[in-house]
This record gives C-alpha cells, structure tokens and sequence, in this order.
C-alpha cells in the first residue's frame, strides 16, 4: 500500500514537472498589467524569453511597464469593458503572432470596489464590478478565441477563493463565482480544440484590489447615502466598527508575496498538463478553500467573527 502511495505522488509530481518549450515563439496577453498579478507576471515571463504583450489600463501603467522590461515585451491601452477597445487590442496581437496564433491568454484585470453589505448597494454598484470581473472576462476571451484556437494555446482566469465563498455583499464575488463558471464551461467546450483552460484562486493578497484604503473611502461613500433608517437599523457606531474589524482581518490575511499567484499563473501556461485550478496561497490551500466544502453555518460563523453585527440583529 505504501509503494502504491508513492508511485501515485511519482506520477503526480514527475506529470506536474514537464514544461513546454520554444517560449521565445509563443506569445502571451495578459490584461491588468498596471501592477499586482499582471505586472509581476507580464516582467516574469518577459524574463523567461516569451513574446509578452500587455494590456494596461493607463498610459502611465503602460510606459512604467515598458521601461521595467525588454524590448520585446509590447504595452498597449485597453479597457476590458469597452469592446472596441478589445477589438483593437485584437487587430494588434493578430498582427503580431501571423499563422502561430497566441500561444496564451491570462484574464487577470479586475476591481473589488464597491463591495460592503448587500442592503447598501444600488445595481449599478454590481455592474461596475460585473463589468469588468465577469463580463470584460468573457468579451476578451471570446474576441481571442480564434487566435488562440491557432496556437492550441491556453487561458487562465483569475477567479478567487471568494469564488468559493461568498464572504461579502457586493459584485466581486458574484463575478468571481461567475468566471469558475465561464471557465468550467469553456474547458469543457474548448478542450477538443485542444485548447486547455487554467482558474487561478488566490486567497489574500497585497494588491490594489485589496488595497483598505479605497475600500474604506468607499465604504464611506455607500454609508452616507444610505436612507437614516436604514442607518438606524445598523447603529451610528457600525460603519466604523466595520472598517476597524475589516482592516485588522485584512491587515492579518493579506500576504505581500504576490509571487504565489504569478508562479500558478506561470505553471499554467508553461506546464505540458496545466491545472484545473490552483489554488494561491496558504490561506487559499488551507483554510478557505477546505472551507468551501463544510456546512454553511460553519463559513456564516467565520463570517460573523470577522464583521460586526448591526444594531436591531434579530434574536436566532
């Protein structure tokens, strides 16, 4: 029985080892690269001889990229929820990659922001997350879908543990769960085209999207235009009890390693069997994710250790 173990933990190692090669004739888009995942990744594989191109939502993102990199990595402007601009950034890539076809695509541009508890939000708070989570996500690859059908090449999506577990009101994890779903599907779809799909699941990490500042200036912004009943019913003193606890959990949770994630990232597009999911970090591997699969009053527990109660809480 112990030979059977290790010759399965062998298989699974040596399966997992295999890298491609010839990266200095594949081509790799990535969208988000201003900083966080994308930034590291895009100057990772810059390094490792891939042709990068990356999309970048400000001009400023952009030259800072470019300057940090080699000349072959290419930057170009791109806004995931503006589908000309998509078609742009595709025009440009098809230029460049000819009859190779593009060897990788690794949706990674997203925002937190607004997220908070459900009764404070207004639908066009959900879309703006949807937007550029979900939406963008599914616009980008369908657009690329061809270019990479050329190469048999690979896409990986950056979803997150909060794809798993809804732990907050708010888009983000909606679209997160979302693109597990896109994923799976287009998997599923795209595999007899030899196509193979990749999710990415980081836990926390030190980003912009985590960043407590803009969360707690927008948790502000969503607090005071809320009617004053509904501010009653809460307590004059929750706002501040939520950004004080919100902050020391994230302030505990979040790891400034972001290595943890581009390093999946990277194994997925480089390995001969990527993945089905990753996930990114410890907390990830062994807290949330081991999470996802117990009872739900279990995670409602967790939930309610990390935020405050309101005031007029109904007795259980």
């Amino acid at each position: 029985m112990v030979c059977l173990h290790y010759s399965y933990f062998h298989i699974c190692w040596c399966s997992d080892s295999y890298r491609i090669g010839g990266f200095s004739q594949k081509h790799v888009f990535i969208t988000g690269c201003d900083s966080g995942f994308g930034n590291l990744l895009a100057r990772q594989l810059d390094q490792k001889g891939f042709r990068v191109i990356a999309g970048c939502l400000t001009e400023k993102g952009a030259a800072d990229l470019a300057a940090a990199t080699s000349p072959r990595l290419k930057t170009l402007l791109l806004n995931v929820t503006d589908s000309a601009s998509i078609r742009s950034v595709v025009e440009f890539v098809r230029r460049e990659v000819g009859e190779r076809g593009l060897w990788g695509l690794v949706n990674n541009a997203g925002r937190s922001v607004p997220i908070g508890p459900t009764e404070w939000m207004q639908l066009e708070d959900f879309a703006k997350v949807l937007d550029v989570n979900l939406i963008g996500v599914i616009d980008v690859t369908l657009q690329f879908l061809p270019l990479l059908k050329k190469a048999k090449g690979r896409v990986v999506n950056v979803a997150s543990i909060l794809g798993r577990l809804s732990l907050i009101g708010g888009g983000y994890c909606l679209s997160k769960w979302g693109v597990e779903a896109f994923s799976d599907s287009l998997r599923r779809d795209m595999q007899h085209f030899g196509i193979k799909v990749s999710i990415i699941e980081p836990g926390f990490f030190k980003t912009g999207v985590t960043s407590v500042d803009l969360i707690n200036a927008d948790l502000k912004r969503l607090w005071a235009r809320l009617p004053q009943d509904v501010k009653d019913s809460y307590g004059a003193t929750y706002l501040d009890n939520y950004i004080r606890m919100q902050g020391f959990s994230m302030n505990i949770l979040c790891s400034p390693d972001i290595s943890k994630v581009t390093w999946c990232m990277e194994h997925a597009l480089t390995a001969q069997h990527p993945r089905t999911r990753y996930g990114a970090g410890w907390d990830a591997k062994f807290f949330w994710i081991p999470l996802s699969y117990l009872p739900s009053f279990v995670s409602d527990f967790v939930v309610n250790v990390l935020l405050p109660s309101p005031k007029d809480k109904a007795s259980s």
